[in-house]
């Protein structure tokens, strides 16, 4: 499901009232680790339909994560995510959108 979101620049709109974001998908798999960005973590897929992925990760050393994303277009997802990054828990929900090419 992921491979088939558009590439670009994709805004983060958390729903806790963080400061937007913006990051530049390539293969949607970006989304999966957001409190873990860049990092080597071991990732399995516990659910994948056409409109639904469940991907458990570990980061050795840095934490873990639990994240669910809702696709309800190619270019808007809906995302809950959960976990230790470092040594503080995080659980967040966030809408990501497409808003152009990636810079």
């Amino acid at each position: 499901m992921l491979g088939e979101l558009q590439a670009g620049e994709w805004e983060l709109r958390f729903r806790d009232g963080a400061p937007t974001r913006k990051i530049c998908l390539r293969t949607g798999r970006e989304l999966i680790q957001l409190r873990h960005p860049g990092r080597e973590c071991t990732q399995y897929v516990v659910d994948n339909t056409a409109t639904h992925s469940t991907v458990q990760y570990t980061c050795p050393g840095n934490g873990y994560g639990l994240t669910s994303i809702r696709k309800e277009t190619t270019s808007l997802v809906q995302i809950k995510s959960s976990g230790i990054a470092g040594t503080r828990a995080f659980d967040f929900a966030a809408e990501a959108r497409r808003v152009g090419s990636c810079r």
